[in-house]
């Protein structure tokens, strides 16, 4: 494949905005998390992966209402009825892949990017040659128990209390409640700072966001809460990898019962790292990425 960018025009008749990385045979598809995040955390996967010494071409895309890839009028409910949907999702998936002409490929997402690998495993597996599923859980209700955990960490429990209220009156622009949740990004999404992630102005993606996960981070009041996935993990018949961070919002407890659900499946962790570990650990990160691609084409991948 040609490296740069590149518009691709959906049957739907939507355009996304697409980018391909570095060189070699091997390729690698990236999901982004969000939803209603964007690329940018992907733009140096294939300079990372290169400093492991693995040659590998990174196509990372904008989902649809994302950053440079089209926004729709999620406003009109015929609209938001037939995009923000789960199923709408994964078959942009499947049809980006075809559509830049990928097969035999790997396929990695993080966070609701790592929701669609779980999900595109099970339903388009024959495309892939193994899936690496980054900082996303199978269940929610494990999701919301352990970023309760986190406030509990970090705040006595009157200001737990105060954040609760905001939520509760939906009082999510509180300025107080805003600074709170910044010192929890601060220790669990972004360790490293500043982070390269973080812009001026919010850039698109909020609607899919609000749709799916709600304000914020911490709080799950969209689609996202009914999401759960445990019985279907064995249908993942393709080599894994499951890697975390160490200080992740998503719990670790759950990634291991993942690895024994997932028949060839690896657990890997980064240290010092949290929800966006292959900002704030990439050599770590990347490491177990090359490591696992490395293994599964010379046919020596084990799981555990």
């Amino acid at each position: 494949m040609k490296t740069g960018s590149k518009i691709i025009t959906l049957d739907n008749g939507y355009h996304l905005w697409t980018s391909t990385q570095g060189e070699g045979d091997i390729h690698l598809l990236a999901l982004h998390g969000g939803p209603g995040g964007n690329h940018e955390y992907w733009e140096d996967a294939a300079d990372q992966l290169a400093k492991q010494g693995l040659n590998v071409q990174v196509t990372m895309y904008d989902q649809l209402g994302s950053l440079y890839s089209d926004q729709p009028d999620y406003d009109d409910p015929e609209i938001a009825a037939k995009y923000l949907t789960y199923e709408y999702f994964l078959d942009e998936v499947d049809e980006v892949r075809d559509k830049l002409g990928l097969d035999n490929c790997y396929l990695i997402g993080q966070s609701w990017g790592g929701l669609l690998a779980q999900e595109y495993a099970v339903k388009y597996g024959q495309h892939l040659k193994g899936t690496i599923i980054s900082s996303m859980v199978d269940d929610t209700d494990d999701y919301i128990e352990s970023i309760n955990r986190r406030r509990q960490e970090i705040f006595p429990q009157s200001e737990i209390n105060f954040m609760r209220e905001c939520e509760e009156n939906n009082d999510y622009d509180n300025k107080r409640y805003q600074e709170d949740v910044q010192i929890l990004n601060i220790n669990f999404l972004d360790r490293r700072q500043p982070c390269k992630l973080y812009h001026i102005k919010r850039i698109g993606g909020l609607p899919v966001y609000h749709a799916f996960q709600g304000d914020n981070e911490f709080v799950v009041t969209g689609k996202l809460k009914d999401w759960h996935f445990r019985k279907y993990l064995k249908e993942i018949k393709m080599p894994t990898l499951l890697t975390f961070g160490e200080e992740d919002t998503m719990p670790l407890e759950t990634a291991r019962i993942m690895q024994k659900e997932i028949p060839n499946s690896r657990l890997v962790t980064t240290p010092n790292a949290g929800h966006h570990h292959m900002v704030d650990n990439p050599d770590v990160y990347y490491k177990h990425v090359a490591d696992f691609i490395r293994e599964v084409e010379a046919g020596t991948f084990k799981g555990e």
